[in-house]
């Protein structure tokens, strides 16, 4: 099955599961669904890990992301989803912990965001079809990043992570 015929879990605008639809549909559409974000710390908690999506991604292609994460399958519990997702795109088996959950909406994008933080020191794999290239960051930098407009990160990731940084979950 290619990925735009994946059936992806379809969820109302209040959070509830209502269906299922091929991802290529709910692109199309703009159809409400679910996605993870994990946001991927040193073992220290001194830094984020921070990528920067491929060109041809089909949302935000080229731009940094400091969070992994992806849609949500139908049938697919959102923490299975998380660790699922931090596995394919940074070849990382760590165990994911639930932060919070926040609707997403930017533009034809709209879906409840499962956000997670995951600890590592082992090495990081990238899947090539979706991360050209990644680094760890300090969390000092990472906070003047997202704080500069210019500066070309993904709107979810931005959003989550600079709720997660607000509410006092970094270390620092």
């Amino acid at each position: 099955m290619n990925a735009g015929e994946e059936q992806v879990a379809l969820y109302d605008a209040a959070g509830r599961v209502v269906g299922r639809a091929p991802r290529r549909e709910m692109r199309e559409r703009g159809l409400w669904h679910a996605a993870t974000a994990v946001l991927l710390l040193s073992g220290d908690g001194e830094r984020i890990y921070v990528h920067r999506r491929t060109d041809t991604k089909d949302v935000y292609p080229g731009l940094h992301d400091c969070t992994a994460g992806g849609v949500v399958a139908a049938g697919e519990d959102p923490f299975d989803a998380a660790r699922r997702e931090l596995a394919e795109e940074l070849g990382v088996r760590a165990e994911p912990e639930f932060l919070f959950r926040e609707v997403f909406e930017h533009g034809t994008v709209r879906y409840h965001g499962f956000v997670f933080q995951a600890r590592w020191d082992g090495p990081v794999v990238h899947q090539p079809e979706e991360v050209a290239e990644g680094w760890w960051m300090p969390l000092t930098e990472l906070r003047e990043r997202l704080s500069d407009p210019q500066w070309p990160c993904v709107p979810d990731g931005r959003a989550f992570a600079q709720r997660w940084l607000d509410d006092g979950s970094a270390t620092t």
